[in-house]
């Protein structure tokens, strides 16, 4: 199992990740390419053949195969991405990008999202590299640029161009998922991610008659948008249960010995307490505005108005998503995807679930492993395309207290250095038999 050397270097590696400054301001402002050369060299150490592609200069990702013992088994991608959202340091208790080891704590942008996996699977194969274990399968690695943008310079482009590279991958794990949950009455769950909801990020634009802001104007751009907007944020989206959703409440229903009827989704939500926050987000589609632009000044009513809103779909979904969003905009504003990613629904029943489950239980016994779906999405939309189904496993064993989820493009991100050590062993336990 993963040794003591490993454990010391997936700190190492957050920290020395968090580092390098791999911010992504979206519209290309980014560069990953010091952190892709970082990893690629600590991969070549050990022996591993690295890959480093780009689609644009300086956004590098970095991919390497790693030959199994059963030359017959389907391979499996294992995938993470080395690029951040922005950070304000004058809002953090330490600079965000530090990598500082304080406390048993590392902190920095990237700490949860996701440079601590990628620290994983680096300690892990390097780990192997001294052991001369080999996996069951083949492993193809995968960690990328541009996930916390459009994926154009990361997955996307490597799924489109170099489709190659994952041959007879059929499976494959990455963002979030086998994160401890603490419900507040002294349950540990973990929920492992086998699916994710749609993205549907929407430009609205309503068109009217300029004007003088002193007249009476029956064609004001600004009042059809605002309208359309208050719509869609007001509106109650009926719940539409996925498989796994659907799986996720009947053993949280089973665990806190509660009436899991699914007919009645919001009832149930009530009586789950605290354990409904992994599900709630994910039982319907959603739609919420997050940007208005109109008009240039005050006395000027504009010709044109536009908004933005984040939209989320739910497998199977897409359908009622689109038909709603033409009645709830009405006949004055148009709408249309600035960007559109599937909805994700991968099995329960599979070999590769059951492992996950059991390394996970083997390292964490007094634990409760649910199954769930990401509100949000992850690069298992990009690789996708290529026949690959994803999974959300990254291990992480949290205290209590510590607010996992609200870390995602949080301020003062950060990751205990033992939840690290969980992460390294859990995820070296279920690859060697993956």
């Amino acid at each position: 199992m993963a040794d003591a050397e490993a454990r010391d270097e997936v700190v190492r590696f957050t920290s020395d990740l968090i580092r390098i400054d791999t911010t992504n301001r979206g519209g290309g402002d980014c560069r990953e390419r010091p952190a892709a050369e970082y990893a690629a060299a600590l991969l070549a150490e050990a022996g591993i053949e690295p890959t480093l592609l780009e689609r644009t200069p300086g956004r590098a990702n970095v991919v390497a195969r790693v030959e199994g013992s059963d030359p017959s088994a389907e391979a499996l991608l294992v995938h993470g991405h080395l690029d951040v959202v922005p950070a304000e340091a004058a809002d953090w208790s330490v600079h965000p990008f530090s990598g500082e080891v304080r406390d048993g704590v590392v902190w920095g942008r990237g700490a949860v999202d996701m440079k601590n996996m990628d620290a994983m699977i680096l300690a892990v194969l390097r780990a192997w590299a001294r052991e001369g274990v080999r996996p069951r399968r083949d492993l193809v690695i995968a960690l990328t640029a541009d996930e916390e943008a459009s994926a154009e310079d990361g997955a996307g482009f490597l799924a489109d161009r170099h489709p190659h590279l994952f041959e007879g991958c059929t499976e494959a794990v990455g963002e979030s998922g086998a994160f401890t949950f603490h419900d507040g009455a002294g349950r540990q769950i973990y929920p492992i991610a086998a699916g994710e909801r749609g993205t549907a990020w929407l430009k609205l634009t309503a068109r009217g008659r300029a004007g003088h802001g002193s007249k009476v104007n029956r064609e004001n751009a600004v009042t059809r948008l605002a309208a359309a907007v208050t719509r869609i944020g007001e509106h109650a989206w009926p719940a539409r249960l996925t498989p796994t959703v659907a799986a996720a409440l009947t053993e949280l229903a089973a665990l806190y010995g509660v009436d899991g009827d699914l007919d009645d989704v919001d009832a149930l939500l009530v009586k789950l307490g605290p354990a409904a926050a992994l599900v709630e987000a994910t039982v319907r589609n959603s739609a919420n505005p997050t940007v208005l632009e109109a008009g240039y000044k005050v006395n000027v009513i504009p010709g044109e108005a536009v908004a933005f809103v984040d939209g989320r779909f739910l497998a199977g979904a897409e359908d009622e998503f689109r038909a709603t969003l033409d009645d709830l905009t009405g006949p004055d504003v148009d709408w249309q995807f600035l960007h559109r990613q599937v909805a994700l629904q991968a099995p329960l029943d599979a070999p590769l679930y059951a492992r996950m489950r059991a390394a996970v239980q083997e390292f964490a016994p007094e634990g409760h492993v649910v199954p769930y779906c990401m509100s949000g999405g992850t690069d298992a939309k990009q690789f996708s395309r290529l026949g690959i189904t994803g999974y959300g496993f990254t291990p992480l064993k949290l205290p209590e207290g510590f607010d996992h989820q609200a870390l995602f493009h949080g301020v003062d991100e950060r990751v205990p250095v033992e939840a690290l050590h969980f992460g390294v062993r859990v995820l070296d336990r279920f690859l060697r038999t993956a």
